[in-house]
């Protein structure tokens, strides 16, 4: 049975809730079918898929185009989609359209970043009828003000804001929050004094449920991983190895071998 928010509101303090990015058809079909509860069709996209610097590259068009294919594969799974750079800045008409495209490509809910200062914007998305993910901590489409990748909330007074933003998303309508690379200690107090489900990302283990981007997880990337990523498989190296060999038998005309030839039962024209 398809997930709904109903279903991931009610996981709170009794089972622990999967997410994973996913941006393609085939991708998706794999991580339905292994029953992750939630795939996000994340701006990380930009990063992992296009090759861009940073996910304020994003667009409108890159989010829908992905949202639609990832939901082509998902029969179970709730798909939930990155709202872009810029694209919930601009007005509350501006991002209910924005948001509405996501819907209409597939998506069952749309993932903001920031704390109070959009809280109008999740207002008016769950009064729309439009389910909506929160993102505190690290936020990466505020990279550039944030001045790069690190680690958020280590003050009392950081801490405490962060408290009072995921309080002011989840009064707001927003029925999930993801925390992203802040320390376990404050993630803990977090989880504990919202009602709604807390999805880690660098988090600790406290939270409801973990979320990483799949390329990560499955080593497709290259390089070394974040401190909070574990590589579950090393896919990188399985296709550079398929690739080599295949290289080897077209050079050492190995392949195609026999079997992978059609014959003519009747002879060449």
């Amino acid at each position: 049975m398809p997930i709904t928010t109903h279903k991931i509101k009610n996981k709170k303090g009794k089972e622990k809730i999967t997410m994973l990015t996913c941006y393609d058809y085939q991708t998706a079909l794999i991580l339905d079918e292994a029953l992750v509860d939630i795939l996000l069709v994340g701006d990380s996209l930009g990063n992992v898929v296009l090759g861009y610097d940073d996910t304020t590259m994003v667009t409108m068009d890159d989010m829908a185009h992905h949202t639609r294919a990832v939901a082509r594969g998902t029969k179970n799974a709730m798909v939930v989609t990155d709202m872009p750079f810029l694209s919930y800045h601009l007005g509350i008409e501006k991002t209910l359209e924005n948001a509405g495209r996501l819907i209409q490509a597939g998506a069952k809910a749309v993932k903001l970043e920031g704390g109070t200062s959009i809280v109008p914007q999740v207002k008016a998305l769950t009064e729309a009828g439009i389910p909506v993910v929160g993102h505190l901590g690290l936020t990466p489409q505020s990279v550039n003000q944030l001045g790069g990748y690190f680690v958020q909330g280590k003050t009392a007074g950081a801490a405490n804001k962060m408290i009072e933003d995921a309080l002011a998303l989840e009064n707001a309508g927003a029925f999930l929050i993801v925390l992203e690379c802040i320390p376990s200690e404050l993630a803990k107090i977090i989880t504990q004094r919202v009602n709604v489900p807390i999805i880690g990302i660098g988090a600790g283990v406290d939270c409801d449920g973990q979320v990483l981007v799949t390329n990560d997880m499955i080593g497709l990337t290259g390089g070394k991983p974040n401190t909070f990523v574990k590589r579950f498989a090393n896919v990188n190296e399985v296709i550079k190895q398929a690739t080599l060999q295949y290289i080897a038998e077209v050079k050492d005309n190995k392949y195609p071998a026999n079997e992978h030839i059609f014959h003519s039962s009747e002879g060449i024209y």
